[in-house]
């Protein structure tokens, strides 16, 4: 990467966040980086292929430059999805000369990695300091695009899922939770209610358990889910599963609410539920989305 300054890394960088500053949820790492390839004027050297198979060099070197915005606290990623933070707006509009923008994510790199323990015999030479500079960005890379390429498949998997396949996995996760499934609604018109459940067998404590399930890319507005809370008795929870998520004004409904209890289950919950009791489901209800761990070296946090 010789070839890249610390000026065009900066460059770089600075046109990034102003695309995610866009997307006050943020973005995904894949169509953030489309879009900046479409608003800078990328050189030959950036859009060459690394000879190993590595992709497009443009998109490594601003992989690997967001690592340094990372540690210095401007930029979150989850799941392949970038945000940027109140410290990285703050720092955009600061500094404002793409160099000294990139210079300021570099020393904040360096005091988040001097702060981190190490060896004696680790920091002897600056050599050594820089093959360590080197290997810690490419594992934090291997694991983030690793994180972000399964997640995609996950997203994909569940959201393509048949509409009562989605609505029979919610079930087993529940009965994998040790909630009792009484009723499963069929085909047809369900008055709200998707899967009933209790928290014992025969259903003779309360709460009665009232779930309703969509699989859908839209959030659900605070008028949907006010029409589910309609469906819920005063010994009834409600928890409401949407693949697309919940609209600010329908999660603060959510948690204001004084009568009826309601959780709402994100893909991104649905999924770390499903990993938490992964080990509780049986056979057929594994089947559903069969999961399987791979480790990689872990980044230093």
């Amino acid at each position: 990467m010789a070839e890249i300054t610390r000026r065009r890394t900066g460059e770089l960088l600075r046109t990034l966040f102003e695309i995610l500053m866009t997307a006050s949820d943020g973005m995904k790492a894949k169509e953030a980086l489309a879009t900046l390839a479409g608003k800078v004027q990328i050189s030959p050297y950036e859009a060459g292929e690394y000879p190993s198979g590595g992709g497009r060099r443009f998109d490594k070197i601003v992989r690997f430059a967001t690592v340094d915005t990372t540690k210095a606290g401007w930029l979150v990623k989850t799941k392949g999805q970038w945000t940027i933070t109140e410290a990285g707006r703050s720092a955009h509009k600061k500094f404002q000369d793409p160099e000294a923008f990139y210079k300021e994510a570099l020393r904040l790199y360096h005091e988040w990695k001097s702060s981190q323990p190490r060896d004696d015999d680790d920091a002897t030479a600056d050599s050594e300091h820089t093959a360590d500079k080197v290997v810690l960005r490419d594992v934090t890379l291997t694991y983030e695009m690793a994180d972000e390429q399964a997640w995609g498949e996950v997203e994909r998997f569940l959201t393509q899922m048949q509409p009562y396949d989605f609505q029979n996995l919610v079930a087993a996760l529940l009965q994998g939770m040790s909630y009792h499934v009484a009723w499963i609604a069929p085909p047809g018109r369900d008055g709200g209610v998707d899967i009933l459940a209790f928290s014992d067998p025969l259903g003779t404590r309360p709460p009665r358990i009232k779930v309703q399930v969509k699989r859908q890319q839209n959030t659900v507005s605070v008028d949907g889910l006010r029409s589910f809370l309609a469906v819920l008795g005063e010994d009834d929870v409600g928890i409401f599963v949407n693949t697309g998520g919940f609209t600010k004004d329908a999660m603060e409904e959510a948690r204001t609410q004084a009568n009826r209890h309601v959780t709402l289950v994100d893909l991104d919950r649905l999924f770390q539920l499903w990993v938490e009791h992964y080990g509780d489901l049986d056979d057929e209800a594994r089947r559903r989305m069969p999961l399987k761990p791979i480790y990689f070296l872990a980044p230093q946090e």
